[in-house]
């Protein structure tokens, strides 16, 4: 233990132990973020009516139930339905204005990327607020393809943040190489950039999914009638009664979401991409 405090913990000869305040400050804020997490798995099992912990019996009574409710059913198919959409869209978008404001040398891209990014900044209430005005014009209120819209436009600048961070690592030479050879544009990006990226994108297409799948302030506003949300009808469930049902949707929507990160970094380093 002496001997691994002593060694360097960076190129700069700072030792683990000179570090050792910031690993017990790390751990600290890891427990208090975790914690409540941890919580609601063991919640899950209890057997009471009520929200308790630690639960006095144990049972998969709550799993039960949420697996038979045609109403939560309901729920789960189209959050994975618009999470997958919401992937679909805000992933080659996001990908293509990336690598267009990478590569352009307008003076306005900084202005251009600002705009995209601003979903990120406002309040989301704002923005569920100007969506629900639009989609009543459009006639897309409470629909499968409102909704997907409106996550995209959330999920967009995460999918431009992360791939345009892998493309200023990336060497543009490559690509040019390509193209003074006699590949089209498009050609050399398909099979000489994204190649080199793909661990980006895949973790944009992931942030994406897990942005809709999560999302519950623009659900709120614009979701409903046939097509509700989980994130929808476990708040509606929260604010009208303690349904112990939610804590175990809870867990199974945290197990999910784990096995995505951990299958994303396997996948993604093991093809070897950046």
């Amino acid at each position: 233990m002496l001997n691994w405090l002593k060694r360097p913990a960076s190129e700069t000869q700072i030792t683990h132990g000179q570090r050792l305040w910031l690993y017990v400050f790390a751990t600290v804020v890891m427990l208090l973020l975790v914690t409540p997490t941890l919580i609601v798995i063991p919640m899950s099992f209890s057997d009471s009516q009520y929200l308790e912990f630690p639960p006095e019996t144990w049972s998969l009574r709550w799993y039960k139930s949420y697996f038979n409710s045609p109403e939560w059913m309901n729920a789960t198919f189209t959050s994975l339905k618009a999470a997958f959409l919401t992937m679909l869209v805000a992933t080659p978008v996001g990908v293509i204005a990336a690598y267009g404001l990478h590569t352009s040398r307008v003076a306005w891209v900084r202005l251009a990327f600002m705009l995209l990014i601003t979903p990120m900044m406002v309040p989301v209430v704002l923005v569920a607020i100007g969506a629900f005005y639009v989609f009543v014009k459009l006639n897309l209120l409470y629909s499968l393809t409102g909704l997907v819209l409106a996550h995209s436009i959330l999920a967009l600048p995460l999918v431009l943040i992360v791939t345009g961070s892998a493309l200023k690592s990336y060497d543009m030479n490559q690509e040019l190489a390509a193209r003074s050879l006699g590949a089209a544009r498009w050609k050399a990006f398909v099979t000489i950039t994204l190649p080199q990226i793909r661990f980006a994108v895949v973790t944009a297409a992931l942030l994406a999914f897990l942005t809709s799948f999560d999302e519950v302030v623009i659900a709120m506003f614009i979701s409903g009638g046939d097509n509700p949300t989980l994130t929808r009808n476990m708040f509606n469930a929260l604010r009208d009664q303690i349904d112990p049902t939610i804590a175990a949707i809870s867990t199974i929507m945290i197990g999910v979401t784990t096995l995505m990160m951990i299958l994303a970094q396997i996948f993604g380093r093991g093809s070897g991409g950046k």
